[in-house]
């Protein structure tokens, strides 16, 4: 008989209270809980693969007890149906690290059982590891927990979770966001798109104008865009933060990710590339116990309906006013009724090719240029040719003067290499198709009835 196996499952056969655990330091305990947190499986410092489980119960619920399990491979670690579910755990060693008691799974002694969460009835385990014994004395303290969990309210601190218009870059933050979508972009490579309602502050543009025609501004984080039978899915309001995961993290557990619910991150790192802002799910990230009632989400459900247009600088002004309401660029790109149709925008230009004042006009004497807009829902191109350059640049001014003109559009300074801050513009926006038998799929849009006003 192995080792593992003589240890047996009756050492500290009475499950021990988690507000008990401190006292236990150096012993072995069995216990019950209610995993309020879970981390995705990594690679050890050594051989084994590890994940990290937070645990409460009705003793213990204010702070979380963590529980950090080690096994040979994925495969043996817990494989949790859903954060909230129960776990009983065995021969676990109880330690203290910086102060703060933690619980070690031992592979070589330790064994758990997992157990269906408040909306379960069903007694018997659906993962349990080696050795591990279904005990049907114990059944009675997985009720009570369940019945305990029904009436359980996080209590969390709307402080401790900023919403996406206050994240600031390089920084790891809790983040309570609704999932509107996940895919794969690539190989074991898997994008999820969080959204809270909020606008995410804007980025200064550190990219040069003269790398736009060999290493352009992206649209989009991933790859491809999404699908428009996808992006017609999507919130028109209100800012989508792609979150990533490291590579070092395993995606085994996507299924925890629920599409169209709102769900609790733990220690998300932030950052920003190309412009645009991105959240990473790394080791130390975690999935958090999110009831449907809970308060913290239902507080920002109500914020995500109060939304705010950025206001524009005096920069454009519309030639033929209509006194249009601005949409966002999320709306343009979904509305579905006809490809030709026009929009009033409030946008950030953030590139623009060509981007030097002497090559706008072609061999024709006519403007062709590309411009990049951005607002904090999405980014499209948008070309502005012939007539409708005549009405922006106010005819064919000198270069130095359609230089300025542009700086000012593009948030220009007179610093070289300097970061780029475009100011907020309001823009009319036209979209068309370029062929009959692909109305949607050759979907373009250009700038017109707008020109630049003021001091350039």
């Amino acid at each position: 008989m192995s080792s593992r196996k003589r240890t047996g499952m009756r050492e500290g056969y009475e499950f021990m209270p988690i507000r008990d655990v401190g006292r236990s330091v150096g012993q072995k305990a069995k216990l019950i809980g209610v995993i309020l947190d879970f981390g995705f499986p990594k690679k050890s410092k050594g051989t084994d693969f590890c994940c990290c489980l937070r645990i409460i119960d009705e003793t213990h619920h204010q702070i979380s007890m963590a529980i950090n399990m080690f096994e040979e491979n994925v495969e043996r670690l817990p494989r949790l149906a859903a954060v909230g579910d129960v776990v009983v755990l065995c021969c676990v060693e109880v330690k203290s690290f910086k102060g703060e008691v933690n619980v070690t799974f031992n592979k070589r002694f330790s064994s758990f059982g997992l157990y269906k969460g408040k909306d379960g009835d069903d007694l018997d385990p659906y993962h349990v590891s080696s050795y591990f014994h279904h005990v049907r004395e114990d059944e009675s303290l997985i009720v009570k927990l369940r019945k305990w969990l029904m009436n359980f309210q996080p209590h969390e601190d709307s402080s401790n979770f900023p919403m996406l218009r206050e994240i600031k870059e390089e920084t790891s933050v809790n983040l309570a966001c609704k999932i509107l979508h996940f895919c794969e972009t690539a190989k074991d490579e898997w994008i999820i798109f969080s959204w809270d309602g909020t606008n995410t502050p804007s980025n200064v543009i550190c990219s040069k104008l003269e790398e736009e025609i060999n290493c352009p501004l992206p649209l989009q984080l991933e790859p491809l865009p999404l699908s428009r039978e996808v992006l017609c899915t999507l919130p028109v309001a209100g800012s989508i933060l792609r979150i990533m995961f490291d590579k070092v993290v395993v995606k085994n557990h996507l299924h925890l990710l629920n599409v169209d619910k709102w769900v609790k991150f733990m220690n998300i790192h932030l950052k920003v590339v190309d412009g645009l802002w991105l959240g990473v799910f790394s080791p130390q990230s975690r999935l958090r116990y999110t009831p449907n009632e809970d308060s913290l989400i239902v507080e920002r459900q109500r914020l995500s309906d109060e939304q705010l247009f950025p206001k524009p600088l005096f920069i454009t002004e519309e030639v033929n006013q209509d006194h249009a309401t601005p949409v966002t660029l999320m709306t343009v790109l979904t509305h579905s009724k006809v490809v030709t149709a026009k929009f009033k925008c409030v946008v950030r230009v953030v590139a623009a090719m060509p981007y030097l004042a002497k090559n706008l006009l072609s061999s024709i004497g006519k403007y062709r240029m590309q411009l990049t807009l951005e607002d904090s829902t999405a980014r499209v191109h948008a070309f502005v040719t012939g007539k409708d350059g005549e009405t922006l640049f106010d005819g064919y001014p000198s270069i130095d003067e359609l230089t300025r003109k542009l700086n000012r559009l593009l948030g220009v300074t007179g610093i070289k290499d300097a970061p780029r801050d475009p100011p907020w513009v309001s823009v009319c926006l036209k979209s068309y198709y370029v062929s009959k038998t692909d109305v949607w799929g050759s979907r373009n849009f250009k700038i017109f009835g707008i020109k630049i006003v003021g001091d350039t």
